[in-house]
């Protein structure tokens, strides 16, 4: 999962379909400072989302005394998340998306996200260029789980920390020798205040709280 204004990974999750992965995205978040509700979350038209958005943050409803006991989770009020779905016809030609908002207000989650898939395969792009276990059909796939994810762990420290993205530079207004300062997602987000090189990567210890 990124975050649509900084580009910065902020959970990643394993799982043998969607619902399983994205429960884990959603676990974590939780811990790291959305522990009431989920954030606004948008993504392409695979299932599973909203049922983990449920399973994490969902809600037993209060026994109101008659009948059986709920037993199920339910969403709650406040969640906004939406599915853009690409349509294609028998041949697999683009004709365009189908917007569906699973929670929220209609207009508002319109407004705040808006109607293009373009974070969401920018992303799975970026993924399979750095990680060649993600490219399809490739004999370059993971064997084993660990190494999986320790290959996705690697790929998300040097997204964050160690590559600028063009779309997230500043213009240098005072510098005549320099137009733009390049920037990472982690800077954006204003975790760290320069772009890391690979020996500061691996040789980096984080401390228990977080910081470095």
């Amino acid at each position: 999962m990124i975050d649509m204004d900084s580009r910065l990974r902020v959970a990643r999750g394993f799982g043998k379909s969607e619902t399983d992965a994205s429960i884990e995205v959603f676990k974590t978040l939780k811990e790291r400072g959305h522990p009431d509700m989920p954030p606004p979350t948008v993504s392409n038209g695979w299932g599973g989302i909203d049922d983990a958005m449920v399973e994490v943050y969902g809600k037993i409803p209060e026994y109101s005394g008659r009948g059986r006991p709920p037993t199920h989770k339910q969403a709650q009020p406040g969640w906004q998340y939406m599915q853009i779905v690409k349509q294609k016809d028998e041949h697999g030609r683009f004709l365009g998306t189908d917007i569906r908002v699973i929670y929220g207000d209609e207009t508002e989650v319109r407004v705040l996200f808006g109607e293009s898939t373009a974070y969401i395969e920018r992303t799975h792009l970026t993924m399979r260029h750095f990680n060649s276990r993600l490219t399809r059909k490739s004999l370059a796939f993971s064997k084993e789980l660990n190494m999986h994810k320790a290959a996705a762990a690697w790929e998300d420290l040097y997204y964050n920390l160690g590559r600028p993205h063009k779309s997230l530079r500043i213009n240098v207004a005072d510098d005549l020798k320099q137009r733009w300062m390049l920037r990472t997602p982690a800077m954006t987000a204003g975790l760290t205040d320069h772009i890391w090189t690979v020996k500061e990567l691996l040789t980096t210890k984080p401390l228990p709280n977080g910081n470095t």
